[in-house]
Order: structure tokens, then sequence, then C-alpha cells
């Protein structure tokens, strides 16, 4: 009797032992699939201190430096040239100053602002100022060499930036001009850089462009 009542004892002993390890071996099995689970969640997870990859710029939309010049609101805003013929967007553009007023020595306003779908790749002021004073006189006071020079700039089509990548086109003063580039950096004739493209007015297509371009 007594020999029965140590085995009893011993083999509670046994279990009593026994079972809190079996207890901490199920909760660390516990534990370690959840920390496996977190570990595979967190590596699922985009992580928030990375910046998001930018999508490239919208090419629907005027692009390029000289565009942060460009009222917000108004008849010079994007908005406001986009409701105007191509003439009379750039008078509203204080940077285009220059061309309009040759546009309006060439007599050239009517024909540009009744124009349909075309491309105008407009000099600012500053490239205008880069032609010599006596030279840019001179050019501006023969009606038929400024009209030859501005009518240069002037695409009978609406161009789009993937057109400019590798492009040549017919101009209205009939001879060609060329342009490349890609992005948000395109090139008329390797020499003028368009510094504000895209831009669109009631009836044209503008790319503002830092050179004033010379027909071949």
């Amino acid at each position: 009797m007594n020999a029965l009542r140590y085995r009893r004892a011993a083999v509670a002993v046994a279990a009593a032992a026994v079972l809190p390890l079996a207890l901490t071996a199920c909760s660390d099995d516990s534990s370690d699939k959840a920390s496996d689970s977190k570990s595979s969640a967190a590596a699922a997870a985009p992580d928030a201190s990375e910046p998001a990859t930018a999508d490239s710029a919208s090419m629907d939309k005027p692009f390029g430096p000289a565009c942060a010049g460009v009222p917000k609101q108004g008849a010079g805003s994007f908005d406001g040239m986009s409701k105007d013929p191509v003439a009379t967007a750039a008078f509203n553009n204080p940077d285009l100053s220059t061309l309009v007023t040759a546009v309006k020595k060439a007599g050239l306003v009517d024909t540009l602002n009744n124009a349909k779908d075309i491309t105008v790749f407009a000099p600012t002021n500053e490239a205008f100022a880069k032609i010599p004073k006596a030279d840019l006189d001179k050019v501006f006071s023969d009606k038929a060499t400024l009209t030859k020079i501005l009518t240069y700039h002037v695409v009978g089509q609406k161009l789009t930036p993937k057109q400019l990548e590798n492009g040549s086109f017919d101009t209205l003063e009939k001879s060609k001009l060329t342009t490349s580039g890609s992005d948000e950096s395109y090139k008329v004739n390797d020499s003028a850089g368009v510094v504000c493209g895209n831009v669109p007015t009631a009836n044209a297509t503008v790319y503002i462009i830092d050179t004033v371009l010379m027909p071949k």
C-alpha cells in the first residue's frame, strides 16, 4: 500500500515538473510564429521612411523652368492663354512683349490669330536681347525680313512633346526646322532651348524658347 502511494506521488511530481516545460515550449512556439508573422507583414508593407517613386511629368501639361514665372490667374495664366488665340495670348505674357511688338510690326496678328492648329516657337525678351541692338533695329525696320524670321517660328500643325524628340517640320516660312530632346529638355535647331513648353492657346501650342531662330 505504501509502495503504491510512493509511485503515485512520484508520478504527480514528474507531471508537475514536465507540465511547465511543455507550456513554455508551446508559448515559445506561438511567440516564434507570431514573430515570424510580424516580420513577414513588415517585409510586405512599404517603408514609410522611403520616398514614394514619382511618376514622370505629365506631357499633357506645360513644362520647363520658365513656366514657374507664368501668373497663376488672369489672362496671362495658362488657363487664360488657353482661351485666347495665340497672338492675343502672347500679348498677355509680359516675357513675350518683344515678340508681340515684332508680330505687330510685321502685320501678322490676324494671320496668327486666325490660323488653325499651329505650333509657335516663341522667343522670350531675353532671346531677342541676344541680338545686337543695331541688328535688331534693322530687322524691325525691314518688314519683309521680319516676316521671314517670324514665320520661320511657326509650324502648320500642333506638335506634342513626343514629336519633338527627333523631328523635322516645315514652317510657314517654307523651310524646315529641327527638334531634338526628351522628357522636359528640348532643343530647336540645336541652338534654342525650350524653357516653357506645351503651352495651350485657343488655336495653337506654344513652346517658349531662349534664342531667336534664323531661317536657313
